[in-house]
């Protein structure tokens, strides 16, 4: 019996196509499966970042979400159609896995962090060997796009989802020395009437699509909150340290 294929979770960087690693290249390549997620009708960043490497002779798996960010109706919601979505997700990868096949599943940034492969992860790699390759993430590809030291010395950096509550952000961004905001889109006006009501407004940095083809660095201030994409992200460096 032949024994089961190897999940490897890709991470192939923030958009910049050159900066996926050496060893997520030379994985990616090798894989009879290639398995990414997908939007319905769209080809996907990740997707748009390894395209070029790939060979013909690989089978492609998109994993396409049934929702993406609209409203559901009633009784549905969104946290138990994706979970569904990765459960069914996960069957697929595993009949490619119980075949003898090994997949490739790429994940845009860092698989671990905020990435969609962890889902998979959690599912499948206490059934199957599972290698995870660390790529570089979106707050770091922001971090470098605007110049931005994140944190100095002995700074503590907090990451934080735009999604919290105002009062829950507002908390946790008056504890924090250096702070990563994520997830913003229509969170943005919230987050940037925190920003401001803490006297950090000019010292939060904005950009959107950190290190692709068209990235996007705005001044906060001058961000129109309809037009903020979900790949946008604030960091609050932390204070300068004169050594």
């Amino acid at each position: 019996m032949m024994p089961p294929g190897r999940l490897f979770g890709l991470g192939v960087g923030p958009g910049d196509p050159e900066l996926i690693t050496v060893k997520a290249l030379r994985l990616l390549r090798e894989a009879p499966v290639v398995a990414y997620f997908v939007a319905k009708g769209k080809k996907g960043n990740a997707f748009g970042i390894i395209e070029s490497h790939l060979q013909p002779a690989q089978t492609l798996l998109p994993l396409v979400y049934p929702v993406t960010t609209e409203a559901l109706p009633a009784p549905l919601s969104y946290e138990r159609v994706i979970s569904d979505f990765y459960d069914q997700a996960s069957v697929d990868v595993a009949a490619h896995l119980e075949a003898g096949r090994d997949v490739a599943v790429i994940c845009e940034g860092d698989p671990m962090f905020y990435g969609s492969y962890m889902y998979l992860h959690d599912r499948l790699a206490e059934r199957y060997t599972a290698e995870v390759i660390p790529g570089v993430c979106s707050m770091l590809g922001g971090a470098a796009v605007l110049g931005a030291p994140l944190v100095y010395r002995n700074q503590s950096l907090s990451v934080l989802s735009g999604v919290l509550p105002a009062e829950e952000l507002k908390r946790r961004l008056a504890d924090a020395e250096a702070a990563v905001i994520m997830k913003l889109g229509r969170n943005l006006p919230k987050v940037r009437q925190v920003l401001v009501e803490l006297g950090l407004g000019d010292r939060a940095l904005y950009v959107e699509r950190a290190t692709m083809a068209n990235q996007r660095v705005v001044p906060l201030a001058e961000v129109d909150p309809t037009s903020s994409p979900y790949f946008s992200l604030v960091i609050v460096p932390g204070e300068r340290w004169q050594g």
